[in-house]
């Protein structure tokens, strides 16, 4: 079976078989969100206006992401999980299956190499006694094993129901992540400045745990995006290099 990885987007969304049943799926038509048939960089699915593959930069992390994607959210050009995937080469992008996961994912989570945090509030006291602190994370490296969150990719109502109805994550601890720091993210209106869109939550988990040029580089990065994408809604060419775009620019020499 392929990494998850390597799949293109339409595979994750568009699946032939219901992975539980075996049963037909249906045919889905594709999301389609305002702004659907701007012209896109395949690249980097920007629009061409603002490219956002120039400023793509590889960074290396003690820790890994895998990010369990709601099947919706494959289809929007503003999500963010898939930034992740363009800075840390070791991400994993697997779809949200109710009542089964990915066979990849399933055989992942058995594997000893990895210690994988499920990242979720800690605000209902059913599951209090799976959570843990950022020390778990940096107590797995000492173990010599390699600490993963596992960030639940999508809206904060599809984010809960992926939680409460995803039998296979009942035994992993959990994460809360603990910050101070208010979204930046201009794409999406949130229901709170505290709730952190995908990149953010990672950026965040990244810089805890100590892999702080990692985040450093995806923090950019998504800064970038968001520039970019905020000006190509109102058809305007970012002229001079932002100082993200800087920043990254100069990684590159």
């Amino acid at each position: 079976m392929p990494d998850a990885t390597s799949l293109p987007p339409e595979h994750y969304a568009l699946t032939d078989r219901d992975p539980a049943t075996g049963h037909p799926r249906p045919p889905r038509r594709e999301f389609k969100a305002r702004g659907s048939f701007v012209k896109r960089c395949e690249g980097c699915n920007l629009p061409e206006l603002n490219c956002l593959c120039p400023y793509q930069v590889k960074a290396e992390s003690d820790t890994q992401v895998w990010l369990l994607t709601h099947s919706i959210e494959h289809y929007k050009p503003t999500n963010t999980g898939r930034l992740i995937g363009d800075v840390l080469t070791n991400t994993r992008v697997f779809t949200w299956y109710r009542t089964a996961p990915d066979d990849t994912l399933a055989a992942l989570l058995e594997d000893p190499r990895y210690a994988p945090f499920v990242i979720f509030p800690d605000d209902q006291p059913d599951y209090a006694d799976r959570v843990v602190d950022i020390d778990a994370v940096h107590a797995a490296k000492q173990q010599a094993r390699i600490p993963v969150f596992i960030i639940l990719d999508g809206t904060w109502r599809q984010a809960r129901r992926m939680f409460r109805k995803s039998p296979y994550l009942d035994v992993l601890p959990v994460l809360p992540l603990r910050t101070e720091r208010e979204t930046r993210y201009r794409l999406r209106k949130p229901a709170s400045k505290a709730h952190l869109c995908t990149a953010e939550v990672a950026i965040e988990l990244l810089r805890q745990s100590g892999d702080e040029t990692a985040a450093s580089v995806l923090d950019d990065y998504f800064d970038v995006f968001n520039d970019s994408y905020a000006e190509s809604r109102y058809y305007r060419k970012i002229a001079e290099p932002t100082p993200a775009m800087q920043r990254l620019l100069d990684r590159q020499q």
